[in-house]
């Protein structure tokens, strides 16, 4: 096994449970090892740390596999893997379930996303993202252990994504194998949700938000509801499902919005919720001017950082439209208020919260704060895990 060992004190991070080396941070490295390739990681003095996957052409240079020495970084391996991951989603999540069945560094195979769905007869479809040359290099083994373990009736890759290029890969999309229509329906929480496997955003559908979109079906009892940047339109049917007299769904897409109307169709929830086209600045600007009002509002924003550079830019961003969102709150009305940026933490989204709730000259209870479902475990040690933050709060 190739070794590469570290600088002096440069191991503390990674006994503590980060799984990134960085360029910056290695002593020697083994000249005939290349790309894609197993290697141990040792401190300076030789104590073993880790064994990973090197990558020179990332400034993340290794991504540790397993703290084991005895493990070998192959098929069995990843089955193995695979399998204590839905061993752990079995807990929480019966067999009709569509939830994130591998989560790349929390499951322990760094920059690995699949998504599992299951259409409403009862076929599980696997939607898998390879964001990393450490996967990327063992991409026949982990189709070959997904299929051995969970016997999907088909698998879709979306690893089109932009971060590819950092790894030196270049993007790929489509089934693997068997081909099938990619639009499906799966059911979540009660409600039936087209989900578009090839064209929809990330891998089709964002399954973190599941728990707390139930949350917002338990609040909505008879009341008038705005879900904002609502992509698929989830949380404005949840809202629906639990009861309330009026649900506006809003989205600067109209690909998108046309996606929300059919699924307001299909559970035929017209009478009560409909989809419009808005951009969500513009339309909580222009809804405080009319003085209109709701009683709940869910913002679900896109990040709006994806670097530590942006954290003031996305801070503003951020503020406004909690800002706005409060202003147009009857007194006692809810806010379900979200960041998915692990860039933008828990301080600074509490400390915005704070800030807009100053600036709007409204008081603000924060009844929760949440993240997301236990698919998406955060790994100790590994801060860029704990991305989602959710607060549910009253405002008066």
């Amino acid at each position: 096994m190739h070794k590469l060992f570290l600088k002096e004190g440069e191991e503390d991070r990674i006994l503590l449970g980060h799984p990134w080396i960085f360029d910056n941070e290695i002593g020697r490295l083994p000249a005939d090892c290349p790309d894609g390739s197993p290697v141990d990681v040792l401190t300076k003095s030789g104590h073993f740390l880790g064994r990973g996957v090197i990558n020179r052409s990332s400034r993340i240079t290794v991504r540790l596999f397993t703290r084991n020495k005895d493990e070998q970084i192959n098929r069995a391996f990843f089955a193995s893997r695979i399998r204590a991951a839905a061993e752990t989603r079995s807990f929480f999540y019966g067999e009709g379930d569509s939830y994130r069945l591998l989560f790349a560094e929390s499951d322990l195979l760094p920059g690995l996303v699949v998504e599992r769905f299951v259409d409403l007869e009862g076929r599980v479809f696997l939607v898998v993202q390879f964001l990393t040359l450490a996967v990327d290099s063992f991409r026949d083994d982990i189709v070959a252990a997904l299929e051995e373990v969970i016997r999907p009736a088909g698998i879709f890759e979306r690893s089109d994504v932009h971060v590819r290029a950092l790894e030196g890969l270049s993007e790929r999309k489509g089934w693997i194998g068997a081909e099938f229509d990619p639009r499906i329906v799966i059911r979540e929480n009660g409600i039936e949700l087209t989900v578009d496997l090839e064209n929809g955003q990330k891998t089709g559908y964002f399954l973190d938000q599941k728990d707390n979109r139930a949350l917002a079906a338990r609040i909505s009892k008879g009341r008038e509801v705005l879900d904002t940047c609502s992509h698929t339109g989830a949380f404005g049917l949840n809202a629906w499902k639990g009861g309330a007299s009026s649900v506006l769904a809003i989205d600067i897409s109209e690909d998108a919005v046309a996606g929300i109307r059919g699924n307001i169709a299909r559970n035929g929830a017209e009478a009560a919720m409909r989809a419009e086209t808005h951009d969500v600045f513009d339309f909580l600007k222009a809804q405080e001017k009319d003085g209109k009002k709701y009683d709940f509002i869910i913002l679900d924003p896109p990040a709006f950082t994806k670097s530590a550079k942006m954290i003031d830019k996305a801070y503003g961003g951020y503020k406004e439209i909690n800002l706005r969102a409060m202003k147009i709150l009857r007194p006692g009305g809810f806010l379900m208020t979200c960041s998915c940026s692990h860039f933008f933490t828990s301080d600074h989204f509490y400390r915005m919260i704070q800030n807009a709730a100053r600036d709007a000259h409204r008081t603000v209870q924060v009844l929760e704060k949440r993240g997301p479902g236990p698919d998406h475990p955060a790994l100790s040690g590994y801060p860029e895990s704990d991305y989602l933050k959710c607060a549910l709060c009253r405002v008066w």
